[in-house]
C-alpha cells in the first residue's frame, strides 16, 4: 500500500517539507521517554516542538523551506486542484502515524485518511462562509487532550471563507495554541483577502503548484484505472485539477456539460443569443448543483425528522415534531446555503473551461509553442484566432476572468454572466 502522500501529485518539495515536519513531530513525542516525565508534560512538549522547529530550520530559512521542522500552525496554498486539502489530510495522517512517517498502513493513517480519527477534525464550509459560532466550538474542542496520545489536528478547508469574527476566534487559538494541537489551513494564497495578515504571520506556509498534466494523467492511470489516452486528454482539459480530471475521465455527464460550455463561443451571434447563452449557463450550473446536493439534503432531513420523532405513534410524538419546526428551518437554511455554494462552484468550473478556450485562441493567434488546453476544440480556437487576432482573444479571456472575480466579490451570478456574454460577443 502506498504511503499517505502518494496522491499529492507533482508536489515533491511540499512532500519533503511535510515528511521532515512529521519526523520532527514524532521526535517531540518520543523525547520525554528518554528522561524523567515532567509534571507539566504538555507544556514541555510545546517547548520541545519549538526547539525541534528551531533546530530543523536553517538560519534565515523561510517557513516553507524543505528543511523546516514542526510547528503548530500551517497554511497550504495553491490554485484549485493543486491538492491543498489532500496535502493537509496526508500531513494529519503522518502526524497520527504510529511510525511518524505516514506509512499508510497503521490505524492512525487509515482512520485519518478515512475521516474517522477521533483526534482529527475536518471543517468543510457547507455554505459561502464559516461562521464564528462554528469556529468557537471547534477551537474549544481542539483544546482537549488527544485521546490517542499524539496530536489534536484541525483541518480547515477553504480558510479564505472564514468571516472576520470567525478569523478572530481562530487567531486567538493560533496565538495561544494548546500544546498538542496543530492547525492546518487551506487557502488559495496568503493575500490578505484570503488569510488575515496576523494569522499568516503565525503559520508556516506550504506553497503548492498546479501539477503538470503528465503527473495528473499518471495518477488517473495508476489509481483509477483510466486508459492512458483518456487520462492524458482529461488531465489537459482539467488544467491540472486532479478531481476535475477524474470526473471528466469517468463521468459522461461531466463531459457533456463541458461540451455545452465550449459551444458557447459559436452561439454568440447577437444580443439575444448572448442573453440566451447566459441563461443556459446559469441553469446548467443550478441543475448540476441540485443533483450534487439532493441526496445529502434528503438524507439529512430524514435523519433529523427521525431523531425528532417522525413516524412515532406514542403519546406526544406528533406534538414533539410540531415543536421541532425551528430545527427543521435551521436545516433548510444550511441546505440552501450549501446549494448556493454548489451552484457557484459549478459555475466556476464552467468559467474555467471557457477561459481555457480563449486561452487556446490567444496562443494560436500568437503562434505560441504550447499545447492547447482543449485539444478537441483546437480547430474552433484556431478559427477564432484568425477572426479576432491576439488582442481580441485577450479581451475575451479577460472578460471571463473578470466574471469570475465579480462572482467571487458577491455580484449576482446572472448579472455577472450576462455582462460577460455581452463582452464576449462585442469583443
Amino acid at each position: 500500500m502506498p504511503d499517505v502522500f502518494a496522491d499529492l501529485v507533482g508536489q515533491d518539495e511540499a512532500v519533503e517539507t511535510l515528511r521532515r515536519a512529521a519526523a520532527a513531530a514524532a521526535a517531540v513525542l518520543r523525547a520525554p521517554a528518554a528522561g524523567p516525565v515532567p509534571d507539566s508534560a504538555d507544556d514541555d512538549l510545546a517547548a520541545l516542538a519549538e526547539e525541534a522547529d528551531a533546530a530543523a530550520t536553517p538560519a534565515g530559512g523561510a517557513a516553507g523551506d524543505p528543511g523546516a521542522g514542526m510547528t503548530h500552525a500551517w497554511i497550504f496554498t495553491g490554485p484549485p486542484g493543486s491538492g491543498r486539502s489532500v496535502a493537509a489530510r496526508a500531513f494529519a495522517a503522518a502526524l497520527q502515524c504510529a511510525y511518524g512517517t505516514g506509512c499508510g498502513e497503521c490505524p492512525g493513517c487509515h482512520t485519518t485518511m478515512a475521516g474517522t480519527h477521533a483526534d482529527v477534525r475536518l471543517v468543510v464550509p457547507e455554505g459561502l462562509s464559516i461562521g464564528v459560532g462554528e469556529m468557537r466550538a471547534l477551537v474549544l474542542r481542539a483544546a482537549s487532550t488527544p485521546s490517542g496520545g499524539r496530536w489534536q489536528v484541525v483541518i480547515i478547508e477553504d480558510a479564505d471563507r472564514l468571516t472576520e469574527a470567525a478569523g478572530n476566534a481562530l487567531l486567538k487559538a493560533v496565538e495561544e495554541p494548546p500544546p498538542r494541537t496543530v492547525f492546518l489551513l487551506c487557502a488559495p494564497s496568503t493575500h490578505p483577502d484570503d488569510v488575515s495578515v496576523t494569522i499568516r504571520s503565525r503559520c508556516r506556509v506550504v506553497p503548492l503548484r498546479q501539477p503538470p498534466a503528465e503527473a495528473v494523467a499518471e495518477v488517473l492511470v495508476r489509481r483509477d484505472g483510466v486508459a492512458p489516452d483518456v487520462a492524458a486528454w482529461a488531465a489537459a482539459a482539467a488544467q491540472g485539477h486532479v478531481g476535475r480530471a477524474r470526473r471528466l475521465a469517468r463521468d459522461p455527464e461531466a463531459r457533456s456539460r463541458r461540451e455545452a460550455v465550449l459551444a458557447v463561443p459559436r452561439r454568440l451571434t447577437g444580443v439575444g443569443a448572448a442573453f440566451d447563452a447566459a441563461s443556459a449557463l446559469i441553469e446548467a450550473a443550478e441543475a448540476e448543483a441540485e443533483a450534487s446536493v439532493a441526496e445529502a439534503d434528503a438524507a439529512e432531513r430524514a435523519a433529523l425528522e427521525t431523531a425528532l420523532g417522525a413516524g412515532g405513534t406514542g403519546r406526544g410524538a406528533a406534538g414533539a415534531l410540531r415543536g421541532a419546526a425551528g430545527q427543521l428551518k435551521d436545516l433548510e437554511k444550511r441546505q440552501k446555503s450549501r446549494a448556493t455554494r454548489a451552484q457557484r462552484d459549478a459555475l466556476d468550473r464552467a468559467l474555467v473551461d471557457l477561459a481555457g478556450f480563449y486561452r487556446d485562441a490567444l496562443t494560436k493567434a500568437l503562434d505560441a509553442p504550447v499545447a492547447p488546453v482543449h485539444s478537441d476544440t483546437a480547430a474552433m480556437a484556431e478559427a477564432g484566432a484568425r477572426r479576432w487576432d491576439a488582442e481580441g482573444a485577450l479581451r475575451r479571456l479577460e472578460a471571463v476572468l473578470a466574471c469570475r472575480a465579480a462572482i467571487e466579490a458577491n455580484v449576482k451570478p446572472r448579472i455577472a454572466v450576462e455582462a460577460m456574454m455581452l463582452a464576449l460577443w462585442k469583443g
